[in-house]
This record gives C-alpha cells, structure tokens and sequence, in this order.
C-alpha cells in the first residue's frame, strides 16, 4: 500500500480503487456505496486513529477520526448529509460490515 500525505490525498485514489471487488454493492455510478467499513479499516492503517460509528437509515456507517477531525471519505454515497453521532467502533465491527478479502482487494490496490 502507497504512503499517503493525508486523508485528503487518499480520496482521490479510493475513487479509483474501490469495485465489486471491496464490496458487493459498489456500483460505478456511486463508487463509495458500501465502502464504508473497508474505508474505515484502510484509514486506520494509513493514519491512526479512531473509528466510529453512526447508524443510518442503511445500515451502521463507519469513518474516522484522525488527529481530532472527522474523516469520512465515503459520505458521497449518501444522497443527504449524514447526522453524524460519533460514536466509538472497533476494528472487529467495521471487519464485520465487509470481510478479509474486501479489505485485502482495497489494500492493494492502492
């Protein structure tokens, strides 16, 4: 996996990186659907910090926090914004929303 400068400059390679293969309902018209928890995992490798959680009308939704500030760079899947809650999430239950291959295939290919 590439190093990256910040959040920021990984959303654009995610852009490219997510498919079918990182999760089951990807569509390449909104690319981000259903990346939420892979994400989440690849965010804490490249940066540290904290996943979180908030429930939504589609299911749990996961993202980070990292160095005191929200990163969620799979929001785009939403058609509204998000009311986010915050609240902590483990490794384990993001792992739970994909599986170890999703999170693999997204590994490498960035």
């Amino acid at each position: 996996m590439k190093a990256y400068s910040d959040p920021a400059a990984l959303r654009d390679a995610l852009e490219t990186a997510w498919s079918i293969d990182s999760s089951t309902r990807w569509t390449k018209d909104v690319p981000a659907r259903g990346q939420c928890g892979v994400t989440a995992l690849v965010v804490q490798d490249l940066f540290g910090g904290d996943i979180l959680k908030t429930p939504t009308a589609q299911g749990t939704h996961f993202y980070n926090r990292v160095g005191g500030h929200r990163v969620d760079l799979t929001a785009s899947q939403f058609d509204a914004p998000v009311a986010y809650e915050d609240r902590p999430a483990s490794r384990a239950e993001a792992l739970a929303d994909t599986s170890p291959a999703q999170y693999d295939a997204l590994r490498s290919r960035l």
